[in-house]
């Protein structure tokens, strides 16, 4: 092999980030599912929704004090960054990405915030049947009636038409550009021809951010219970 074709295989994304990554996707597929059944499905629709807050709470956290790679500071891009990578997107010469490129930046913070006023929203919900928020006491009527809107009509639509464009983006890079950003996701590991920054995840690092999910998991508790 030659000099050239040599690569560095670089930590990308740390295990905290893979996990939420998987735990988020799996949680929203729950929550639609749940949300089009009857019965008791709603309180683990409930349970869901908490989850997630615990995890956009983690996310949170962990883009300030996570792997290089997963910090916001290291791949929100500036205007002048994402004005160059349009360019480059229109001129078909783009530059490889290590993290999330600018434009996925853009997406992944669209998602975060869409993912927080949904559950907001949902907090603030009431179906007028048996299904309360833990919020709708503590809030006017006029704010339960738009969020209940929000959360059941408007919210879902921009999460699905959002999750679809990210699908979609993933696949166009993976078929047409030639670049997995799958694999990466599973073993935290992309190939380099120069070395390039590794994402702190070792052992102490994991058990950090597992203390992190579990304080995340006990602000959620005491917010489901302010009231």
């Amino acid at each position: 092999m030659t000099h050239t074709n040599y690569t560095h295989r670089i930590r990308v994304w740390d295990l905290p980030t893979r996990i939420f990554h998987w735990l988020l996707l799996a949680s929203i597929a729950g929550l639609y599912i749940t949300s089009e059944l009857e019965g008791g499905a709603m309180q683990f629709h409930f349970f869901l929704g908490y989850h997630v807050l615990a995890l956009l709470l983690f996310r949170i956290t962990w883009g300030v004090v996570g792997g290089h790679w997963s910090r916001f500071a290291n791949f929100i891009p500036s205007p002048v960054t994402l004005l160059a990578y349009v360019r480059s997107l229109r001129a078909k010469a783009l530059p490889n990405s290590v993290g999330h490129n600018p434009l996925g930046a853009l997406s992944v913070m669209a998602m975060l915030s869409l993912l927080l006023l949904q559950v907001f929203t949902g907090f603030m919900s009431d179906d007028e049947a048996s299904n309360t928020g833990p919020w709708t006491s503590l809030v006017p009527n006029s704010w339960v009636e738009l969020a209940t809107e929000y959360h059941a009509e408007i919210g879902q639509v921009l999460l699905l038409c959002l999750i679809g464009l990210h699908v979609l983006s993933v696949l166009y890079y993976k078929f047409i550009k030639h670049d997995d950003l799958i694999t990466p996701m599973l073993n935290g590991d992309k190939n380099f021809k120069t070395e390039i920054q590794h994402s702190r995840d070792t052992w102490t690092s994991r058990l950090f951010a597992l203390g992190i999910y579990l304080a995340c998991s006990y602000v959620v508790y005491r917010l489901i219970n302010i009231a």
